[in-house]
């Protein structure tokens, strides 16, 4: 099979990833589980030629300098995939994520109607976090979609590598790839407030130096989104905050809470007729989560959102349970995924978390 062979069966099957590794055969992943695509395993030859198909004699270049090489592939006006090329015991491999070339629209998604509000805002820091495959990505590629078709402003995105590709729209929209566009994070998210943009897309917070620099974009005005690698809310400003030296973390916490829009926090669970089904927590930037931030008592986050569900907070918990009650998951996968346990006990009742 050729590259364009198995790209064309991902997109066929509705897989979410691709996984070319020597010594095994080729795999995808649907609804969160790997399935073999191949019966024989793949040799070195096999992921060497399949792998290079993918690159250009510059990216071929990077990654035998670099070992590792993250880009984008189009398949025709089929698809795109996101892909990372690596080395593992000497060989050749390849992750490659699908990114359909349809934006889907946060009702597509089943997420919550709160999130609308996201699109509507003029300037705030807003996070989508969350494990690996999860759904970020498709979440804010939904927002941002939501502004281009909305709003006559200029979307400044930088990714690596570009994801979604953002149709016509109301909105000016530049995207901008690492190595093919800029060279630095830091230096990008510098450049960015000399490029006018409204909104910017801070493809993912990795560091120190990301971090800094979206959140003195967001300091300055403009609506920031970025994504982050944690579980939930109360950690994901840990998580900032904890990137910082001590020195500079009561100057953190002033300029986080000045500037934090809101959180979201999401999880693909799978569902009892197969699929995955998204659940999310939410936090907003109230005035108590402002002042839990700025004094440094974030223990006190997962009350404050438990507490304001009028406002359209809600822990994940709350997701997870009226998925429960509705016959979509288990109860014990629910609590599986879920971060409080005991709170999700109470919401759906002791006879919904017993076995069946």
């Amino acid at each position: 099979m050729s590259i364009q062979d198995y790209l064309e069966t991902i997109v066929k099957k509705e897989a979410s990833d691709l996984h070319l590794v020597v010594g095994t055969p080729s795999m995808m992943r649907i609804d969160g589980q790997l399935i073999p695509l191949s019966s024989a395993p793949l040799t070195p030859e096999d992921t060497e030629t399949l792998v290079h198909e993918l690159l250009s004699p510059e990216q071929k270049e990077m990654l035998s300098v670099n070992k590792e090489l993250d880009f984008s592939f189009a398949l025709g006006e089929v698809a795109r995939f996101r892909v990372n090329a690596y080395y593992q015991k000497g060989y050749l491999s390849a992750a490659l994520r699908l990114i359909p070339t349809y934006i889907k629209t946060l009702e597509e998604l089943n997420l919550p109607s709160i999130c609308h509000n996201f699109a509507k805002m003029r300037q705030g820091f807003i996070l989508v976090t969350g494990p690996t495959g999860h759904g970020k990505s498709t979440t804010i590629a939904s927002i941002i979609n939501e502004i281009n078709q909305t709003r006559p402003v200029h979307i400044l995105t930088i990714e690596d590598p570009i994801e979604y590709v953002y149709p016509r729209g109301k909105a000016l929209v530049s995207q901008r790839e690492m190595h093919l566009d800029t060279h630095s994070w830091e230096v990008s998210l510098r450049s960015a407030l000399r490029e006018d943009p409204d909104v910017v897309l801070v493809g993912e917070m990795r560091d120190f130096e990301t971090i800094s620099s979206a959140i003195t974009v967001a300091e300055t005005g403009h609506l920031v989104f970025a994504t982050l690698h944690t579980n939930n809310a109360a950690q994901s400003i840990d998580r900032i905050i904890d990137v910082f030296p001590d020195r500079q973390q009561a100057q953190v916490r002033l300029q986080l809470s000045a500037t934090i829009a809101g959180i979201v926090s999401l999880r693909l669970i799978p569902a009892i007729g197969g699929g995955r089904i998204p659940v999310s927590e939410i936090l907003l930037a109230s005035s108590a989560v402002k002042t839990s931030i700025r004094e440094g008592k974030t223990h006190q986050i997962d009350n404050i959102i438990q507490t304001s569900g009028s406002s359209g907070m809600r822990l994940l918990e709350v997701s997870l349970a009226e998925h429960v009650n509705s016959g979509k998951i288990s109860a014990d996968t629910a609590q599986q995924y879920s971060l409080r346990p005991k709170e999700l006990e109470r919401l759906v009742g002791r006879d919904s978390t017993s076995d069946k």
